[in-house]
Formats: structure tokens, sequence, C-alpha cells
């Protein structure tokens, strides 16, 4: 039997407890995204310099100065090079509760250097590019810190604001070493977005990953006069991908594996002593990947059995998946639903076609609608937002920043990320976020609905993490 949409809505609608955010929005909630206007250019300007900056994981030494001193300048108290990382920060302002922090991102992904065009062309061949869209999130997190500091300086709002730099996301997970050293542990709730070709707030998280390394070590020998004594790192490093491969079709449709072999000798004319394979396994709950990861361990000793040589795993990291507040999605999808789609011109339709059409979609141009909560489907990826969403009460949403269909990763992200595009989309997610920080000052009940909604999903989880002891390292 089909189902009209509508009907699904008023469905969802009657199943999910209404909240205090279907009143009219306050004096403080509009002059918060009032604010997030006045701050536009500002946040342009800052997004577009760490878009062209696109420093990777570890290294946005810059991007974050450029971050944290303009927090700094705003009257926020910034402490720098937190749990371990010189590029991670928590600016601060304000005193009491509640407490609410907002999450910022600004690391780049190699190799994906691009101008802002609908052509391909990159500023810098083989540097690096902000496929990601975080170029966008640290400066629409930040405008939505601003807006609300000047609230609770102005005495509209009460309680705490708290900004985190947030770097390495692509690579090592920053969020987890802060959420180690306890750095979320005082809030009350912190908020997040992503960059996305569609804005909805979230009702799934973002997949559990674990980040393992497999080192096998053989004997060298030539390998035309005497092969037969040597051993092969580099049979046992084909052996383990092999034995990955065979494992795909024997796991959960969740599950992703994904490797790159690092080494496995260096001349054909000589038998590798070492390679080097490293891997990532993930499922939608860390459960999931705990089951692949056992199989895995298992393929890694049959793989060096099969080549005579000695083999060692290393968990490198690994991160949690998000857990969904079903009552923080409801004031967040509300407050986008308040705010209204983003609207594009024609120029930026046509920018959006001419990318669609290089990378060989439909071209069917920008979405800037708002999802209903109902109907999402879960996808790849994953975020170490996770792993602060076992800490505190989280709340995730996602806003139009790219085409819809478009590869993400890529130079296509990087351009839109670059221009009007990725700027509307920069803007509206600031706004949804101070709208819903000012919704959680204001209103008592609606913060203590996603406490509880917290307390509920914790409850029996515990939390463990799979980072190495020390400071964060790129492998």
């Amino acid at each position: 039997m089909k189902t009209s949409k509508s009907i699904i809505v008023l469905m969802v609608a009657v199943l999910l407890p209404a909240t205090s955010t279907a009143q009219a929005p306050s004096p403080a909630k509009r002059r918060a995204v009032d604010l997030v206007d006045r701050l536009a250019p500002d946040l342009i300007a800052l997004s577009d310099r760490v878009w062209a900056l696109a420093e990777t994981a570890l290294k946005e030494t810059q991007s974050a100065g450029l971050l944290s001193d303009y927090l700094e300048r705003q009257g926020f108290r910034v402490e720098r090079g937190v749990a371990g990382m010189p590029t991670a920060f928590v600016a601060t302002y304000g005193s009491g509760a509640p407490v609410i922090g907002v999450l910022g991102e600004y690391d780049a992904l190699p190799g994906l250097s691009q101008k802002a065009s609908p052509q391909k062309g990159p500023l810098a061949p083989g540097a690096p590019g902000h496929g990601c869209g975080h170029n966008l999130l640290g400066a629409a997190s930040l405008g939505a810190a601003t807006a609300v500091k000047r609230l609770i300086e102005a005495g509209e709002l009460q309680g705490t604001v708290r900004f985190y730099g947030t770097p390495a996301e692509e690579a090592v997970g920053g969020k987890v070493y802060m959420v180690r050293d306890g750095l979320f542990r005082d809030l009350d709730v912190c908020l997040a977005w992503h960059p996305a070709d569609r804005t909805e707030a979230d009702m799934f998280g973002g997949q559990a990953l674990v980040d393992l390394a497999v080192e096998f070590r053989g004997k060298t020998a030539h390998a035309a006069f005497d092969p037969w004594n040597g051993r092969s790192a580099g049979d046992a490093a084909e052996a383990f991908t092999h034995g990955v491969n065979l494992l795909r079709e024997h796991v959960r449709p969740s599950v992703r594996m994904h490797y790159v072999v690092q080494k496995a000798g260096d001349v054909p004319n000589v038998v590798p002593e070492d390679a080097r394979v490293w891997c990532w396994v993930r499922d939608w709950e860390m459960a999931g990947v705990e089951t692949v990861l056992e199989r895995v361990r298992a393929i890694a000793q049959g793989a060096a059995l099969i080549a005579g040589v000695e083999h060692t795993l290393t968990i490198q990291g690994g991160i949690s998946e998000i857990l969904i507040n079903t009552a923080g999605a409801r004031l967040l999808d509300a407050n986008l639903r308040w705010l209204g789609p983003i609207q594009y011109t024609a120029e930026e339709e046509e920018f959006a076609r001419s990318l669609q059409r290089s990378a060989g979609v439909r071209p069917v141009g920008l979405d800037g609608s708002i999802h209903p909560l109902e109907g999402q489907e879960p996808e790849g990826g994953s975020t170490d937002v996770g792993d602060v969403s076992y800490s505190v009460p989280t709340l995730h949403f996602s806003v139009t920043t790219a085409p819809r269909g478009v590869p993400w990763h890529s130079w296509y992200v990087v351009a839109a990320g670059g221009m009007s595009i990725g700027h509307k989309g920069m803007i509206q997610a600031a706004k949804a976020l101070a709208a819903s920080m000012a919704d959680l000052y204001e209103k008592p009940q609606v913060l203590e609905e996603v406490k509880a909604d917290f307390r509920e999903k914790i409850k029996g989880l515990t939390y463990r993490s799979y980072i190495p002891a020390g400071p964060p390292r790129l492998p």
C-alpha cells in the first residue's frame, strides 16, 4: 500500500512528543540570528582564508590561529594546545550554567587542491584541499559561538558558551583525545554540524571505526639467485589483503573495510623483508566492528603463516558511532524549518549543474530544502563527534554546501566550498546553531528533555577509547 508523504509526516508528528520549540521565537533567539547576519562578512573571510590555506591533520597551525585569534579578539578566554595537540584549542565566555559547547573543525584532505571553479583546476597541483568542507564547518560554529557570546555579554542569555577547535578529524580524530582529557566533562550539551548535499537534523550517527596496521617481518634474499632462502613479507601482505577481500562476502552489508599497502618491498630483485598494510574497519556500532576485527586478526595471523614470517597487528585508533539525541533532533529540525530553505541564484544553480555534469551525475542543481526527520537513510562515513556523544548530549545536523550527488572528499566539494554556495550553507548552519543554543539557554524544559534522552540512550553502554597512550601521531 502506498502512503503519501503528508500522511507519513503527520504520523511522525503524532509519534514524536511535542516540545516547546514550536512556540514563537524569543527576542534573544531572533537577535542571535540577526547577529549571525552581521557577522557574515567576517565568517566568509575566515572560511575563505582557511579554504585557501588547506592545512592537513595536525598541521593546521595557521587555520587554528585564525579562528582562535578571532575569538580572543571577541573577548573569549582561549586555551591553546590542549590534549597534546598544538592545533587544538578551547575558547570560553561567560560563567555558570548551562554550559553549552559547539564543535569546529578546520583540517583539509591531501591532494584535493582546486579553484572555486566548476572546471577541474588545482590551485597548486598535488596540494591539499577542503574536500569535506571543514573550512565552512569551523567558521559557522565560530559564528554561532560569537553571536551567543554577545547575547550573554548583553545580559540577554545566562550561562557559559564554549567553542572547541578540534583538529585532525580526517586522520587521528582529535576529539577523541579531547574526550580522553576530560574537556567535555562539564558541558550540559554540545552542538555540531557538517557540510552535506542536503539539509536535515541527523537521525543516524556516523559509523564506528577501528584504525589498525599490520606489519610483516621476513628475510631478504636474491629474488632470482636464491629466493628459497628468503621469507617474503610482501607475500604476507598480499595474502592478508586477499583474505580481507574474501571476508567481504561474509560480513553484514553495513560493514566497510578499506586498506592501503604502505610498504611491500623496494625493488623487484630483492625478496622484501618488511611490509605494512594500513586498514580501517567500520560498522554502524562498535560491537559490529569488534566482531569483524577478530576475523581480521585471524587473517593477519594466517597470512604470516602462509609466508613463513612474523607479524604484528597494532590498533592505532578508533572512533565511536554518534548516539543520536532524538529530543535534540526535534529542536534542530524546528529551528531549521523556522529559518526556511536556502535560496540560490541562477548562477549558483548553473555552477552546481556544471559540477554534476562533470561528475557524471544528474544535473539537478542544489537542494536547499529541509529534509524530514523520518525516512532518512544511513550513509557511510565516520566522525570523532561520536566519541563526544558518549560523553555529553550531542546534537548534530547537516546543511547543504555542495550539489546533490557529487562525490564527497573530492574537488567538486572544494570548488563549492570556496564560493557562495558553500558560504550560504555556512551562514545557515551558524543561524541554526545560534537559534538552537538560544532555546537551550532560555528553556530549561527543552534542555532537560535533551539531557533525559541522553541518559536513556547511554544506559547500559560502556565507552571504550581505542586511541593509544600519549599525544596523537599521524600513522
